[in-house]
């Protein structure tokens, strides 16, 4: 049975589309009806999907590269904060990919088995216990992602603090993550001068990747909820790469 909140959630933290724009309208009902998120995290929630449903897309997408793509501090791969560039990290992403494919889950040469939208879509494939053991195991780096979105009075602390209440984060783990510099997204010298040592390549949540999972993802979802008019072309087999 596919756990259609980690879904939803991974379509919410992927570089925004207009495919993704279309399918919101169903994001809440199905985050409610399904009773994983706790129910307190669900109004902050429905804020963010509310902003999908009537903010421009251009709008969206600026703000996602400038938090994401150029705060490293909030990159969404989630070994950048655990083992940084050490070497542990390559091995760390073989063994990811090596999981996700003993589970069925193929994943292009170019996509980073860390990026977390892709992480959540994974879980989605599990067991609930099962997913959520392994939501886990991260949920501090999560807890801290959303406590820096939060300082930034972002809407997307929303979705990040809802994963790691689900996951009950460790609170000292993330207080050590929270001590640990962060960027400041205005700081363009600064942050031109972090990312010049080394070619970054993105998940698919960069604009640059065009998001090659997302119509996968929506498509898996619109097999578990018949959408509405509103939403059927963004739902159906016809949806693109944004």
């Amino acid at each position: 049975m596919t756990i259609k909140s980690f879904k939803v959630l991974s379509l919410l933290l992927a570089y925004p589309t207009v495919e993704i724009q279309a399918a919101s309208c169903e994001f809440h009902d199905i985050l409610a009806g399904e009773g994983l998120v706790p129910a307190d995290c669900l109004p902050p929630l429905r804020a963010l999907i509310e902003e999908y449903r009537t903010r421009e897309l251009l709008d969206l997408q600026e703000r996602y590269v400038l938090l994401f793509d150029r705060t490293r501090s909030l990159s969404l791969h989630l070994f950048e904060h655990v083992h940084g560039e050490s070497r542990d990290r390559g091995q760390a992403m073989v063994d990811l990919k090596a999981m996700y494919e003993e589970r069925g889950l193929a994943i292009e040469s170019k996509e980073l088995p860390d990026f977390i939208p892709l992480f959540l879509e994974f879980l989605s494939t599990l067991p609930k216990t099962e997913a959520l053991d392994l939501l886990g195991q991260p949920a501090h780096v999560i807890a801290a992602l959303g406590e820096r979105l939060a300082k930034r009075e972002s809407s997307y602390a929303a979705a990040m603090l809802a994963l790691a209440a689900m996951a009950e984060a460790d609170p000292k783990a993330t207080e050590a993550l929270l001590d640990e510099a962060d960027d400041d997204p205005n700081d363009l010298e600064a942050i031109d001068a972090a990312w010049e040592a080394e070619q970054v390549t993105f998940g698919p949540g960069s604009p640059d990747d065009g998001c090659p999972r997302v119509a996968g993802m929506l498509d898996r979802l619109a097999a578990e909820v018949p959408p509405p008019d509103t939403a059927g072309k963004a739902l159906d087999g016809s949806a693109r790469n944004g």
